[in-house]
């Protein structure tokens, strides 16, 4: 409870297309004294709305929404305007592929659904002050890719990757990534490479059996 002399509560936005996900969530954020729950939405594009009409701190970004945009997509939409809040990846995804277009767009954190509710109070209390809230296990992948660059894929062989597990050709990647198609033979031959396998199909299942892409 806020009072007289009573710091500010961390406002916080949930944009997530589950309600009762939403519903959990909000019931486990406005126990906390110091959190509110000023507004949630399903759509993304509302969520980018809300968040920059003021008035929020932390926004709570799910990854994935049905036949609308991805979450890592609003993400960068909302952080990279000046002043913005902080947004919060909570998502069921821990893939390689998720975890970096996260940060990539701007996500100041990335925890997972099965987080104890006093660790996501916890992450949102951090994310408000400015500091990186990860999951263990999330940290944990990033340091790896960090301790051993050379075997470790790029985003974009990530990205080359995921659209092979889709069936698309080299002619249709190139297409999709604005690349020629002589770059994407160059990336999948160092995918090849990198993961010790000599196939498309032999570096796709390699790729989800070690959690760098999403099947």
């Amino acid at each position: 409870m806020t009072g007289p002399g009573a710091p500010n509560p961390v406002r916080v936005l949930l944009v997530d297309d589950h309600p009762v996900v939403r519903a959990g969530l909000r019931a486990v954020l406005d126990a906390e004294p110091d959190l509110l729950v000023v507004a949630d939405t399903g759509d993304p594009a509302e969520g980018i709305r809300l968040a920059g009409a003021g008035g929020v701190d932390v926004v709570l970004m799910d990854l994935q929404f049905d036949q609308r945009m991805a979450g890592s997509e609003a993400t960068r939409a909302i952080a990279e305007r000046t002043g913005a809040p902080k947004v919060l990846v909570l998502t069921t995804y821990d893939s390689d592929t998720d975890i970096l277009a996260a940060i990539e767009a701007g996500a100041s954190g990335y925890l997972l659904k099965d987080a104890p509710p006093e660790d996501l109070a916890t992450a949102v209390r951090r994310a408000a002050a400015g500091q990186s809230a990860l999951a263990p296990s999330v940290a944990s992948r990033l340091m790896d890719r960090m301790r051993s660059p050379g075997t470790t894929l790029s985003s974009r062989e990530i990205q080359v990757l995921t659209l092979v597990a889709d069936g698309l050709s080299n002619q249709q990647i190139a297409g999709t990534l604005f690349l020629s198609r002589a770059t994407v033979k160059s990336h999948l031959v160092h995918i090849y490479s990198k993961l010790g396998v000599d196939s498309r199909t032999a570096a796709v299942a390699v790729a989800v059996e070690r959690g760098l892409i999403r099947r």
